[in-house]
């Protein structure tokens, strides 16, 4: 099996969005972790904060406040899984951008 990162994209107006509207994501998301791991499929996953909180370190060791990336969608969670091949990934990436709601980008780990 291979592993892959599913990577959720979005914008930092997403963490404006009431908990009470997210509330069905966060459901949805849930069971979809569920059955990753009830199928052998996961091996981590997690959200993050606002990219205004990101801390960028430089080679030189400079610290740049905020995220490194000045476009404006970043990152906001991810999944690492486990994948026969780029065709199981991204049916799994499809079900994952349904349950949160937003675009996910797949990616394998180098060496897989």
């Amino acid at each position: 099996m291979t592993e892959y990162l599913l990577s959720v994209w979005g914008t930092e107006e997403t963490y404006d969005t009431p908990i009470e509207e997210m509330q069905r994501s966060f459901e949805q998301v849930g069971a979809f972790n569920d059955k990753l791991q009830a199928e052998g499929k996961w091996v981590f996953a997690g959200g993050l904060e606002r990219p205004s909180t990101a801390t960028a370190v430089t080679p030189a060791g400079d610290l740049t406040d905020g995220p490194y990336s000045e476009s404006k969608e970043q990152i906001g969670g991810f999944w690492v899984i486990k994948a026969a091949d780029l065709d199981e990934a991204l049916a799994i990436a499809k079900e994952a951008a349904k349950a949160c709601e937003g675009v996910v980008e797949v990616r394998p780990f180098q060496g897989e």
